[in-house]
């Protein structure tokens, strides 16, 4: 089967190439530095099929970042049997860099124009007939969003596997290194004086009398007062959307799953099955993978969507640009805020984007404070304490007080960064290079799509595969009586004195240690354990509610609560997720002791505070 390689730089639409060609779903952001794993797929052009592997973006052969390294590997392996190098018609110098590069190791070769789209927009032409003659291979035109392009494209990929393609690579005939650090400059000035030199035959401008959209909007979303004055203000709106659209649809399912669960009583009495087994199955496994569903699915169901509009639309690289140099004072990289909008998302997702970041030691450095961002597991328990505690009914307060506490989360996020980089990970900051791409109309039926199969559905079943066998561990210990006490309820006992020094007591701090495989059976657990181990019945927030109040839990503990769930250990899929990016359980102990530090720091102290002032 032949293989076809893409190459191109970052946030070109490699990714989309790639699902236009093989009909593969492959997430598609538009942000640089999405693809930092290999991927591939299939596709059959008139009867014969093709294997294409999807390279990570990348500026250059002359590997600095992970994900270069890993394109680089492979294109020197030299098993494609044809590269397609992927540019970005609106920005063709710069793409030229890396195919002239590509043309140094091979001339299987094919040149795809992409997204000539966006530059017919901007005024810009690109002849691809004159650039076939300056490179010596073949240049397709594309706009792979549209599909427009592949069939020729593949035509003349065909013809190059199948040496009918006459190829004479205009090569630069330096090489792609020096052995040295002056050689190796010397070498990429080459390359970038050889671009210029063909942009400027082949790449025509049209004077626009007026600014673009792109340019209009990024003179308000970049500027210092008015950038982050619509980030909060846009942040606020996405959690005022979730919070007001969440509660009815958990409200409604959790009474589906109740009546459900009656019906599944009614249907073991009847066949007289075991009291014991019928409480381990119905109270544990049913009951708590119920609720994990009814609390999870409708908050996630609105936030991801939502989130995946402004990653598509083109907004998140304008988040890195304004949070650069606070990341920068903390001795960490820009970089950094990728990687955390997408712990928001989950924390093991975040942990794995930190290969985007260049530097080893800032790399680190984003690993061990990923956790610091409330992950989506979380979400749900912070809109519980808030609306119940804090907010009483009003979604706009609710979702005013849900931004300040992420804003707490990225203010920890670069305290911590700050006090790695001052003691264990010491350094200077790098620079590094950040592409602002065009602001892009979203594509709702993908986005739709693509968050709730990929995100939302893929989130939830981890958390019911993990929560059904959580759900019967926690009945048997709450039914479990050795001594005459439930098992729950002597751990309970046992964390009594450290849960009151954070402000909180044995039976939550007890939640919080059982929900370690993952931060959405917090709640459920905690419900549990004051249930003795039965969740039916729990119907609303205002019932979950007065379980709590029935325990004896105040405002107080809901503040102490709510801090600790912004800052503790991370879930273990993404502790598994920092040893195998690390390789070093130091490190990933770390990730787990830093987060939990800080946690238990600031409970301490508002516990304090409370008892002396409040």
């Amino acid at each position: 089967m032949p293989l076809i390689a893409l190459a191109g730089n970052p946030n070109v639409g490699k990714s989309t190439l790639f699902n236009a060609l093989t009909g593969r779903n492959q997430h598609t952001g538009n942000w640089p530095g999405k693809t930092v794993e290999v991927a591939q797929g299939r596709c059959r052009y008139r009867g014969t099929e093709y294997q294409l592997v999807d390279l990570p973006g990348a500026y250059s052969l002359v590997s600095r970042s992970p994900e270069e390294a890993v394109a680089e590997a492979f294109l020197l392996d030299g098993t494609a049997d044809c590269t397609v190098a992927v540019c970005d018609a609106t920005s063709l110098e710069r793409s030229l860099i890396l195919a002239l590069q590509l043309m140094e190791l091979t001339k299987r070769l094919v040149v795809c124009v992409n997204l000539t789209d966006e530059a017919e927009r901007a005024g810009i032409r690109v002849d691809i007939p004159a650039l076939e003659r300056q490179l010596g291979v073949p240049v397709v035109a594309a706009c792979a969003l549209r599909e427009d392009g592949t069939e020729t494209l593949m035509a003349r990929v065909r013809a190059v596997c199948d040496g009918y393609e006459p190829l004479q690579p205009q090569r630069c005939g330096c090489g792609i290194r020096g052995e040295t650090d002056e050689a190796s400059d010397a070498i990429a000035a080459q390359f970038v004086l050889r671009a210029q030199q063909i942009a400027q035959r082949c790449v025509s401008r049209e004077k626009q009398e007026t600014a673009s959209l792109t340019e209009r909007l990024d003179r308000v979303l970049l500027r210092r007062f008015s950038g982050y004055a619509v980030m909060l203000l846009l942040l606020l709106g996405v959690f005022w959307l979730t919070i007001e659209g969440a509660n009815y649809p958990s409200m409604g399912l959790q009474w589906c799953f109740d009546r459900l669960g009656e019906l599944l009583r009614r249907g073991a009495d009847a066949l007289r099955l075991p009291p014991p087994l019928v409480g381990a199955l119905l109270d544990g496994v049913y009951a708590t993978a119920a609720r994990v569903v009814a609390v999870m699915l409708p908050p996630m169901a609105i936030f991801f969507p939502l989130f995946t509009l402004l990653e598509d639309f083109g907004y998140l690289p304008r988040v890195a640009f304004l949070m650069d140099h606070r990341f920068r004072r903390a001795g960490a990289c820009g970089k950094q805020s990728l990687t955390l909008c997408m712990g928001l998302g989950c924390n093991a997702a975040g942990v794995t984007g930190c290969r985007i970041i260049d530097s080893r030691r800032e790399r680190l450095i984003a690993v061990l404070t990923n956790a610091f961002v409330p992950c989506n597991g979380r979400f749900p328990a912070l809109i519980f304490l808030i609306s119940v505690y804090f907010s009483r009914g009003s979604a706009l307060l609710g979702a005013a007080l849900l931004t300040m506490c992420l804003l707490l989360s990225v203010m920890m996020t670069l305290a911590g960064s700050g006090l790695l980089n001052r003691t264990a990970l010491r350094g200077e900051p790098s620079s590094f290079v950040l592409e602002m791409p065009p602001y892009r109309t979203p594509r709702i039926g993908q986005v739709l799509v693509r968050s709730v199969r990929d995100r939302t559905l893929c989130v939830l079943g981890r958390a019911v595969i993990v929560a059904a066998p959580a759900g019967l561990v926690i009945w048997l210990l709450a039914n479990l009586a050795p001594n005459g006490t439930p098992l729950l309820q002597s751990a309970a006992a046992f964390l009594n004195v450290p849960g009151r020094i954070l402000g909180m007591n044995g039976a939550i701090l007890l939640a919080f240690v059982l929900g370690s495989p993952a931060n959405e059976l917090v709640l459920p657990i905690l419900m549990m354990i004051l249930t003795s181990g039965s969740l039916l019945g729990a119907e609303s927030s205002a019932a979950m509610a007065q379980v709590l109040d029935t325990a004896g839990f105040t405002w107080r503990e809901a503040l102490c609560t709510l801090v600790f769930f912004l800052f503790h250990w991370p879930c273990t899929t993404t502790l598994l997720t920092a040893y195998r990016e690390t390789k070093s359980k130091k490190w990933t102990l770390l990730a787990a002791v830093l987060p939990t530090a800080f946690g238990c720091a600031l409970c301490a102290a508002v516990n304090l505070f409370l008892h002396l002032f409040a």
